[in-house]
C-alpha cells in the first residue's frame, strides 16, 4: 500500500527534526510506510559560495528574513499537483482538532519552517497554501511547530494509532477536554482511585467521565463552551 501523506519539511536545521519523527507512534508509522517524513537544508537550494539563505530586511529593523529565491526554487523543485504548502507562522491559523484532520486526508504536505523574522512576503502571497500557527508565542525557529503539526496530522492518518477509539476520547473531541485517567495500583500513597471506575458499570462510568470532562471544561476552557 502505498503511503499515504508524505511530508518534506524545508529548513535551515533539518536535522532538529529527525530525532523527533525515528521514535514512538510517528516512528512506527514511518516504518509501517503510512506516512513518509523528509528534511531538507534550505541551504542546498542557495546558488552562492557561501550558501547564504537569509538577508536583513528593507525598511530596517533587527534579525534576519529568509530569501526569496532558495524558498521559490525548493518549493517548486519538491511541490506537485496536489501539494499543501505550509508556512508555520505565529499570525497563521490555529492548528485544531478540526484542521488536523482535514490535513490528514492530503497526499502531499510541503512545511515551510520560518527562522529569525519570517520569510519574504513573496513567498507568502504567491505560493503558500496555507498559513498555520501552533498558538500565541514565538518560537526560536519552526522546525519544532513543523514537527507538531506531523504528530498532530498523524495521528489521524488510518492505521497509525493501535487503537482508532482513542481518537474520541481526545481533548477537543467534542468541544471539552479528556477527563482524569487512572491506572493500577487502585491506591497509591494514600489515594485511592474512584470507585465508580472500579464497579465495572460502564454506563455509570460513562457518566462520570461525561461530567468530569465537562467540570474540567468549564474551569479551565469556558470559550469552548457554546
Amino acid at each position: 500500500m502505498p503511503t499515504q501523506v508524505q511530508f518534506d519539511v524545508i529548513s535551515l536545521f533539518p536535522s532538529m527534526l529527525e530525532g523527533i519523527v525515528k521514535e514512538s507512534i510517528i516512528g512506527r508509522a514511518i516504518g509501517n510506510e503510512l506516512i513518509d517524513v523528509r528534511s531538507h537544508d534550505l541551504r542546498s537550494w542557495t546558488t552562492d559560495k557561501h550558501n547564504v539563505a537569509d538577508d536583513r530586511p528593507f525598511g530596517g529593523g533587527p534579525g534576519m528574513v529568509l530569501k526569496p529565491e532558495p524558498l521559490f526554487a525548493s518549493i517548486e523543485e519538491l511541490r506537485d499537483e496536489e501539494s499543501e504548502i505550509i508556512y508555520m507562522a505565529p499570525d497563521g491559523e490555529p492548528l485544531t482538532r478540526e484542521l488536523s484532520k482535514e490535513l490528514s486526508t492530503s497526499s502531499h504536505i510541503i512545511l515551510i519552517s520560518g527562522h529569525y523574522e519570517g520569510i519574504d512576503q513573496r513567498v507568502r502571497d504567491q505560493l503558500v497554501t496555507r498559513e498555520v500557527s501552533i498558538g500565541d508565542f514565538v518560537l526560536t525557529n519552526g522546525t519544532l511547530a513543523a514537527a507538531t503539526l506531523i504528530d498532530a496530522v498523524s495521528r489521524f492518518v488510518p492505521g497509525v494509532l493501535g487503537e482508532e477509539n482513542s481518537l474520541s476520547q481526545d481533548s477537543f473531541a467534542s468541544d471539552r477536554l479528556s477527563f482524569p485517567q487512572y491506572t493500577r495500583p487502585a491506591e497509591f500513597r494514600g489515594v485511592t482511585v474512584p470507585d465508580v471506575l472500579l464497579s465495572g458499570d460502564h454506563e455509570a462510568i460513562r457518566l462520570w467521565r461525561h461530567e468530569q470532562s465537562e467540570r474540567k471544561t468549564r474551569n479551565r476552557r469556558p470559550d469552548l463552551i457554546n
